[in-house]
């Protein structure tokens, strides 16, 4: 009997892990789950604006358009894209910047990031991710 419930549960677990792996497969391709990587003006690194500048104009672009992400997570630049990802901790929100001229090139929602926390088990906590990762 109790081997049929670990059984089970064990089983629930890697059908979300297969689900959510195969949607994580699938985010370069789909506008849904990531949003396309937008590209700036100039890939000239030297002409890019700073780290603070850059990320005020995300925090007003959120601001500005009502969404609220909280406080920055990470910045992911792309200078072969002449870009940066601005990544906020509420909502899974990205705002991409044209690196150059502080442009706002997209504001989107990163659907992948909530999914691949549901994949790994980080959406319940961190220990529960190790333990969790281990058995499956």
């Amino acid at each position: 009997m109790v081997h049929r419930y670990i059984g089970i549960a064990l089983a629930v677990f890697l059908l979300i892990s297969a689900v959510t792996g195969v949607l994580l497969g699938w985010k370069k391709h789909s506008d849904f789950l990531q949003p396309p990587t937008q590209k700036g003006i100039s890939q000239e690194s030297e002409k890019f604006k700073s780290i603070s500048e850059l990320s005020n104009i995300a925090n007003e672009a959120m601001s500005l358009g009502g969404q609220d992400g909280g406080a920055i997570d990470r910045m992911d630049f792309r200078p072969s894209k002449g870009m940066v990802k601005v990544i906020f901790e509420k909502g899974n929100w990205e705002v991409q910047v044209d690196a150059s001229n502080g442009e706002i090139l997209s504001i989107a929602q990163r659907h992948s990031d909530w999914i691949e926390s549901l994949h790994d088990g980080s959406i319940i906590s961190d220990f529960f991710k190790f333990v969790s990762m281990n058995i499956l």
